[in-house]
């Protein structure tokens, strides 16, 4: 699967990530580490979107930021995760199609726990997910 990433920042858990991300087989496409974390999030929701990825990862220090920043792309529900159950579910029924990390306070050991259950929901939950188009 090809999945966007981004950060404002290289740390251990954002190399973690894209290593973990590689690591299960997936093609990461890189847009942009180092860079601002509204302009990550833009990116990689943009790259969701426009269909350059399937799915997106972005980080920044809280993950709020890049959350906020991929939300503003229509087309992108990105959900800011802090465990695996929420990953899970944040996929399973809210379509979620970018996951967005603290870098702060998320281990590397706990980034491999939320990648593993959010890409482990291929197929959201038809029979209990809302009707998404009057979001946008």
């Amino acid at each position: 699967m090809r999945i966007a990433f981004g950060s404002d920042s290289v740390t251990p858990v954002t190399n973690a990530v894209k290593a973990g991300l590689e690591a299960r087989g997936h093609d990461v496409v890189g847009v942009g580490e180092g860079v601002a974390w509204p302009d990550a999030g833009r990116d990689v929701g943009e790259a969701v979107a426009a269909g350059r990825a399937e799915l997106g990862v972005v980080c920044c220090y809280t993950g709020t930021g890049v959350s906020i920043a991929a939300n503003k792309v229509p087309g992108v529900r990105a959900a800011l995760c802090t465990d695996a159950e929420t990953a899970r579910g944040a996929r399973l029924w809210n379509d979620a199609n970018v996951l967005a990390l603290g870098y702060r306070l998320t281990s590397e050991t706990l980034a491999g726990e939320l990648l593993d259950a959010f890409l482990a929901v291929e197929t959201p939950d038809e029979g209990e997910r809302p009707n998404y188009s009057r979001l946008g």
